[in-house]
């Protein structure tokens, strides 16, 4: 009983431990943060859609084929 005890407060240490250091860590970072796409940068291939949205807002079907 006492070896069981021991370890499930050794683990409830280690995450109290852990999720201390990961909460530090977002409130102090002090760097960068990652960019994932270029700032006012167009996609690749952004050209007018085949079928644009109308000002009413339905959408126009595809054509079968």
């Amino acid at each position: 009983m006492k070896h069981e005890l021991l370890m499930l407060r050794s683990l409830l240490v280690a995450s109290l431990l852990v999720c201390g250091l990961i909460l530090g860590n977002m409130l102090t970072y002090a760097g960068e943060p990652i960019q994932l796409a270029h700032v006012g940068a167009a996609s690749v291939g952004s050209t007018a859609p085949a079928c644009p949205l109308p000002p009413d807002g339905v959408v126009c079907p595809f054509a079968a084929s």
